[in-house]
C-alpha cells in the first residue's frame, strides 16, 4: 500500500479494527503456475449417443469442452479407486 490515508469520519469501531488489523503476506503463486498443464494420452472411446448427448448439453451449459468434462468424470474415477487400492 503506497497511499496511506487517514480517514476523518469512519466509526469509531472501523477506526479500531483497521488499527487492530496486520498485513498478511501474498501467499498465492503467480497466475501462471495456478493452470498446470497436465500429459493428456489421446484415445480412441466409443460412448453411447445418450450420453456424448448429456454431457455436451452440461458441457455447454457450464461453458467448458465436452471432453475436458469426460475427462474429468474420468480422472475423478480412477481417483476414487486408487485410493481404495492403495
Amino acid at each position: 500500500m503506497k497511499n496511506s490515508r487517514g480517514y476523518e469520519n469512519a466509526p469509531a469501531e472501523i477506526g479500531e479494527a483497521i488499527s487492530q488489523s496486520e498485513v498478511i503476506e501474498d501467499f498465492l503463486p503467480p497466475p501462471g503456475q495456478l493452470i498446470l498443464k497436465e500429459e493428456t494420452v489421446k484415445v480412441t472411446l466409443n460412448l453411447s449417443r445418450n450420453s456424448i448427448a448429456f454431457l455436451k448439453e452440461e458441457a455447454k451449459t457450464q461453458g467448458v469442452p465436452y471432453q475436458q468434462m469426460i475427462r474429468r468424470i474420468v480422472d475423478l474415477y480412477a481417483q476414487h479407486y486408487r485410493k481404495r487400492v492403495v
